[in-house]
Order: C-alpha cells, then structure tokens, then sequence
C-alpha cells in the first residue's frame, strides 16, 4: 500500500496547528488530524489571551527561543493580515527571593532583557489600579504582553492549508503503528500512511504514548472573567499590563480583555488532578471562585469581584515543569511535543518550527537540547 503523506500531525491545538504550518511550508505533503472542531475549547489552546514574555523567571534557557517565538509570530501576523501579539507589558510582583522576581532577574541580567525594578510604592504611583503588598518587589517588562490564542491557533491552521496541508477534524485516534520508513494511523473512521509522526496531543499524549512519557499529570484550570466598574476604571484598564503575582496563598496573574468591560484572571498554583481529559469538569466550583475573588478583592481596583463567565482549560504536568520535545524512544520516524506545563503557549510558534525541523531531517534552529526526554534517565 503506498504511503499517502509525508507526515502525519496528530493533535491540532496551539503547538500541532504550528508543528502543521511549519511543515506543509516546507514543502511536506502533510495531514493534521484532532478529535475535535478547529478552535475548540476543549484543550488548552482556548481563553482568549497567553502572556508572552521574556525575562523568563522558569529558566533563563528558553530565552534564546522566546526571541525566534516573537519573530515567528510577527511573521505569522504578516502572512496572515491578522492582529495576535499586543504589547502591553507585564508587571511581576513577589517577594525579592522568590521564583518571579528573582528567576526574572536571573534572565534578564544573562541575555541583556529590558526590565525595570520598582519598589512597591512606585509600582503602585505607576499602576495604580494595582495593589501591591509593602514587601515585594515589582518588576516591569516593557516589550511583553499577551497573544490571541484562538487566532494564533487560527492563523496556523489558515497557513498550513494554504500552504496544501490536509486537515480532519472531530477524527479522534483511535491507534497508529510505526515501522521502519511508515507509520499507520487510525482514526474512527478512515487509516492513513505517512513516512513520519509528529504526536502534539496535549493532555491526551500520554494515552497515545503511554510507556514512553515520563508521568504526566493533567490538572483542571479555571479561568475567570471580572466586571470592571464604570468611568475611570474602564479607561485605566484598557491599557493595563499583563500581571502576575507570587503571594503566599499561590500565584495569580490576569490580562486586560479583548471586550474592554472585563479582565482575566487564573490561579497559576494549585489545580485539581484529572484522570481523563474527555471528562473534564467545565463547571466552575465555589472554592476557587472564591480564591481569585480574593485576589481581586485585596489587590485590583475598579473590579467587581463577582466573575460573569468562566472557562475551564488544563495544564498537563511534566515532572520537572519543562516541556518535552524529542523524538521517540523506540521509533526513528515519529516526534512528539508535550508537557507544556501552563507556560507552553507562548512558544507554540518556535517549538513548531522545531518539531518541523526534527522530522523533515533538519537540525533545529533553535536549542531545544534541554528539553529531551534523556534528562529523565539520568
């Protein structure tokens, strides 16, 4: 039976539309498949807004990739007539020797990253719908700020099929084998070929790689929409910053909203563990509610502390918090993209280009080496 693509991209969501995009502009003759409709809101890859940023507090190594994800979404504006990168900065808060502050420094200081430090007094002369605790330190990152996610999805999908990829959506896999030079995949209703793999499933990756991944666990995220207040807040927020705070009873960060009536806001600590994603829980739950209500309580003004929509999504765990992106261990033509540990998005663009590059044979031109699955068997 001849082999119908080159590739194959299982899972079309922030990283897999990228991984697809990359591909078919190579020139590769390449099928997306995922089990749900374009921009679904199943996933992760759903809420409106990612931060993206580069004084990066996880680990000054993803730098060097956050300067080719920036330009990568520039182009992809270009290519695609489309608005997705809005600079509105970023302002971090938290104790001087904590993850944030001191991790963002760290970062900063390494690869020449623009920020400025401010005391909690003249953070708070400098945004004063923000209230920041007497004893932390507030850093500002000036070129960050916050991606449209359903659009970059979009916007990816839109340039690999003009680009000649095939997509099959609400095409759940059910099975795929690889052997040498061909891989099979099988979906509920068709069986395709392809010379390679690219695996980009989410919180679904270890049910398609199940002896291969390190442990991978899959929390449930909630993220909540506040009404601002009439008049002054209104204006005040519409060019708010993007902001994170690392406070003793978790982190929490929020984003101005695309509607200019409300602002965003989620835990980034926390979160309940899930055994299968299909079963997500998409109700919100008074608890957590009530954490983020706190929050904007104690520390945003001009916001009422009663959210009016919500939207639940998952951040899917890798051990050490860092991505994986590797290629199998058993099988030369088949790669995969996974853990992105709730600060994955903002490289969708980058890791795309990577993926791409691995499977067509190519060095990729980025380091991605501290991001292989040999750290775990050390």
């Amino acid at each position: 039976m001849p082999t119908n693509f080159d590739l194959i991209v299982i899972g079309l969501g922030g990283l897999g539309s990228s991984v697809l995009a990359h591909l078919a502009s190579s020139g590769a003759k390449v099928l997306g498949l995922d089990r749900f409709p374009p921009g679904h809101d199943r996933g992760s890859s759903h809420g409106e807004s990612r931060a993206i940023r580069k004084a990066y507090f996880e680990h000054p190594d993803y730098i060097p990739l956050l300067e080719r994800a920036y330009d990568l979404w520039r182009n992809l504006e270009t290519q695609q007539g489309c608005s997705l990168y809005h600079q509105s900065g970023l302002v971090l808060s938290g104790p001087a020797e904590g993850e944030a502050i001191s991790g963002a420094r760290i970062s900063a200081t390494r690869y020449n990253v623009r920020i400025d430090s401010l005391s909690a007094t003249e953070a708070r002369r400098e945004f004063p719908i923000l209230s920041f605790p007497e004893e932390h330190d507030v850093v500002y990152e000036p070129e960050a700020g916050w991606l449209s996610v359903e659009d970059c999805v979009q916007a990816h999908l839109d340039a690999a099929v003009a680009s000649g990829a095939e997509t099959r959506f609400d095409s759940p896999v059910l099975d795929w084998q690889a052997r040498p030079g061909q891989v099979e995949v099988q979906t509920d209703t068709e069986t395709f070929l392809a010379g390679g793999l690219v695996i980009t499933a989410g919180a679904w990756a270890s049910q398609l790689i199940p002896q291969h991944l390190p442990s991978l666990r899959v929390l449930r995220k909630m993220q909540l929409w506040f009404p601002l207040e009439e008049g002054d807040p209104l204006v005040a927020w519409r060019t708010s910053p993007v902001f994170f705070f690392e406070l003793p009873e978790g982190s929490f960060y929020g984003f101005p909203s695309a509607d200019s009536k409300t602002i965003k806001l989620a835990q980034h600590t926390g979160g309940e563990l899930i055994e299968d994603p299909s079963q997500l829980d998409r109700q919100r739950r008074s608890p957590e509610v009530e954490q983020i209500s706190a929050f904007v309580a104690n520390h945003l003004q001009g916001v009422r502390a009663s959210p009016v929509r919500h939207a639940a999504c998952m951040y899917t765990m890798s051990p050490d918090g860092h991505f994986l992106i590797d290629r199998h261990p058993q099988h030369e033509n088949v790669w995969l993209g996974a853990g992105f540990s709730g600060h994955g998005f903002k490289f969708c663009s980058v890791l795309g280009e990577a993926l791409a590059d691995m499977a067509t044979g190519q060095h990729p031109r980025v380091p991605v080496d501290f991001l292989s699955l040999s750290r775990f068997k050390k």
